[in-house]
């Protein structure tokens, strides 16, 4: 390749990229939506470039399980009010985790565990279905209230690895495993037009009014909200706080520009929509955090669905995993989302992300699947994809924050981070 020719090429792929990131913020202004500031609280986070970003490093041998058990692809984790770690994984993929060595014939693990902060085993139990209730056929998300309660979902609608009915269930346990009740129906497939999940991926519960919002986000991409006690569906919304579409109901996206319409306007009509809403986060001053793992996007909502805010990452990454979960420091200056090879440490009220560290190698796909934090300023991490060398789930220590710089400033306002 001569000198001139290699030129060209590298000129057209800058003016690609250009021409990407131009048509990008052309459609987000084309869509005519503005959200308000995120209100201002008392605690407040660091500015970009002002340093102050907390520091973290990966802990070796953690979890430990019992050496009879080998773990599956993990899928979630969270802490309890103790600090105590719960991971949720997947022990049908223990066979087909190609890790090999001795390993290859351990006893899967139950799919749900308990640890205590530094990695000891605590207890474990589910993966059978009982009276009332199919356990899931790929387990993907869970919580743990602060009555004492373990939420369960799973996401397999279309593609179901137990060769069971679709999920589309929301089970309650207690925390050492007794069934209490389930939400929803397995073996059906859900639309907007009905109060089924289709392939839901995370649940959170919201104590002040003793609900569940839960991202339903692999078939229906919406979120979607169920009172706690009796199961019934509250409310529902989409992409801004908008009505969600199905998706063979959605206007066909053009993937070039055509006499009809540029391709502008089909980014335009793809961001009115949630792509894959794969996570959901309630802060202690009542705003909901969704993330669009399909649009590499955090919209930011009022309890009742009110679009605030929003903020896009890793639009310059060539991997498309990103926005995927989220999670809060202790005292909720920081919002952490996971993407891919990194989790980005983000200010919550403003936006801006302030940083971020590396969390696996950039060929395991799911890296930061779910992540979790704990009251200590901790961070954990589910990896639905494992490496050799990985068994599911890590554990990031706090060790700090960076060093503060006031010679910066802050380039960004909160207004400035709204398209």
């Amino acid at each position: 390749m001569t000198p001139d020719t290699e030129g060209k090429i590298m000129l057209k792929n800058s003016a690609r990229r250009i021409i990407t990131t131009l048509v990008l913020a052309l459609a987000w202004l084309l869509a005519g939506i503005r959200g308000t500031a995120i209100p201002q609280g008392d605690v407040t986070a660091p500015h970009a470039g002002e340093g102050e970003v907390p520091q973290f490093e990966l802990v070796k041998d953690w979890p430990r399980l019992p050496s009879k058990w080998k773990m599956g692809y993990g899928s979630d984790i969270q802490s309890d009010s103790k600090g105590n770690v719960w991971i949720l994984s997947r022990p049908r993929t223990v066979a087909n985790s190609g890790t090999g060595g001795a390993n290859a014939t351990s006893m899967p693990a139950p799919p749900v565990m308990e640890f205590d902060n530094n990695g000891n085993f605590i207890q474990g139990w589910g993966g059978q279905s009982g009276l009332g209730y199919q356990w899931p056929s790929n387990e993907h998300g869970f919580a743990i209230d602060d009555r004492g309660f373990v939420w369960i979902l799973g996401n397999a609608y279309d593609n179901n690895p137990a060769n069971l009915p679709s999920d589309n269930q929301i089970l309650k346990f207690t925390t050492d495993g007794k069934f209490v009740m389930a939400i929803g129906k397995s073996g059906q497939n859900g639309s907007n037009s009905t109060d089924v999940l289709r392939g839901a991926a995370s649940v959170r519960y919201y104590g002040k009014r003793n609900e569940l919002f839960v991202a339903d986000g692999y078939g229906n991409n919406r979120v979607i909200v169920f009172d706690a006690d009796s199961g019934k569906v509250k409310r529902m919304w989409g992409a801004y706080g908008k009505t969600p579409i199905d998706r063979d109901k959605r206007t066909a996206v053009p993937t070039a520009p055509d006499d009809r319409c540029p391709v502008v306007c089909g980014i335009w009509q793809a961001l009115h929509q949630f792509e894959v809403v794969h996570d959901v986060l309630i802060s202690k001053d009542d705003l909901v955090y969704v993330s669009d793992r399909g649009n590499k996007r955090v919209q930011v909502f009022t309890p009742d669905g009110k679009f605030i805010a929003e903020q896009f990452f890793g639009m310059d990454s060539k991997y498309a995993s990103q926005g995927g979960s989220l999670a809060f420091s202790p005292d909720e200056r920081f919002l952490y989302v996971s993407g891919t090879p990194v989790t980005y440490i983000v200010n919550r009220k403003t936006l801006e992300i302030l940083g971020s560290f590396v969390t696996g190698p950039p060929q395991v796909h799911s890296v930061g699947h779910m992540i979790g934090s704990d009251k200590f300023g901790n961070i954990y991490e589910a990896q639905a994809d494992i490496p050799s060398s990985g068994i599911g789930a890590y554990k990031f220590a706090f060790k700090g924050y960076s060093p503060k710089t006031p010679c910066c400033q802050a380039t960004r306002t909160p207004e400035s981070v709204i398209p």
